[in-house]
């Protein structure tokens, strides 16, 4: 990490046009299921103030990496209504359907008819972009985080890493498979991934978060517990091992974000925003979040922007 703070290199940047400053700039995009709505409204905003190709590179996990997707697609605001519409949401998510011994989030159906007919992601603008996209998962062997750019040959691929990137443990199905190894949702293992973006060799990072500065992740149910840890015991015990540490995932990425100091900045949603469940299909709440996120964004580098 060098000298120059995150603001500095995106004023310069914009300035200049270009991306040959010697900086490693990268968005990192945090998961963290319909709460991800925030960090939606955020990359909107990104867009709206024409920083869609400073980048990089950009890291996303879980919903983050659907968010990230859809930026590098160049067609983020029509994008977004993937969160607040309502028949799109019933179907997406519907807890009632693992009665019936289904999947409650159905990641095929989004990936693979919404955003390849319903509201079309371009996934060759993904595939071609000077931008490299890094979608995170966990390796049900190991439990570790990995960046499944690798992976990403065309667009069948690119869908296949989406899903795995963002693959709940039991509510979206089994692990899927990709390469030699098979995934589970990244936010297990990493859902803020920059210390993959450090070992890649990022110099600077735009951090886009989905809690609040004053909120922690909260306990899992009890029910959730046993059958979440009883599940991962038997199909992907290296995920158990990644899930059982989650509850001081978020103390070690905010320990690890703090150290880079100016290197880093994040943006939250502000002190007062509304608390967005993991699995919410309330409309009138997600779309106010997405407003809320794109307002973040723009009150933190409007004028990074303005004076460039």
């Amino acid at each position: 990490m060098t000298s120059s703070t995150v603001a500095e290199v995106i004023r310069g940047r914009s300035t200049a046009g270009n991306r040959t400053d010697g900086n490693r700039l990268v968005l990192v995009i945090e998961g963290g299921g319909s709460r991800g709505v925030y960090a939606g409204g955020m990359v909107c905003a990104l867009e709206e103030l024409g920083l869609g190709g400073i980048f990089d590179a950009v890291y996303g996990t879980s919903a983050g990496a659907l968010n990230g997707a859809w930026f590098l697609s160049g067609r983020v605001v029509p994008g977004m209504r993937t969160w607040t519409d309502p028949m799109i949401l019933r179907r997406t998510v519907d807890s009632a359907r693992m009665l019936r011994g289904r999947r409650a989030f159905d990641l095929h159906w989004l990936v693979e008819q919404v955003y390849d007919g319903i509201e079309p992601m371009d996934f060759p603008a993904i595939l071609g972009n000077p931008t490299t996209f890094h979608p995170v998962a966990t390796d049900i062997r190991t439990g570790l985080a990995v960046d499944l750019h690798p992976f990403i040959t065309d667009k069948p691929t690119l869908q296949t890493a989406l899903r795995a990137s963002a693959g709940l443990p039991i509510l979206a199905g089994p692990p899927v498979p990709l390469g030699d190894a098979a995934y589970l949702d990244g936010g297990l293992a990493e859902s803020v991934p920059i210390r993959m973006a450090v070992r890649d060799g990022a110099t600077h990072a735009l951090v886009l978060r989905t809690r609040r500065v004053d909120e922690t992740r909260p306990r899992d149910p009890f029910l959730h517990q046993v059958v979440g840890g009883g599940y991962l015991r038997l199909r992907a015990p290296g995920a158990y091992r990644a899930w059982s540490a989650r509850p001081g995932q978020q103390r070690v990425e905010d320990g690890f974000l703090a150290e880079l100091g100016t290197a880093a900045m994040q943006i939250h949603p502000p002190l007062g925003s509304p608390t967005v469940s993991s699995s919410s299909r309330d409309t009138d709440l997600l779309t106010a979040a997405l407003e809320i996120g794109r307002h973040a964004v723009l009150d933190a580098l409007t004028e990074a922007v303005r004076v460039a």
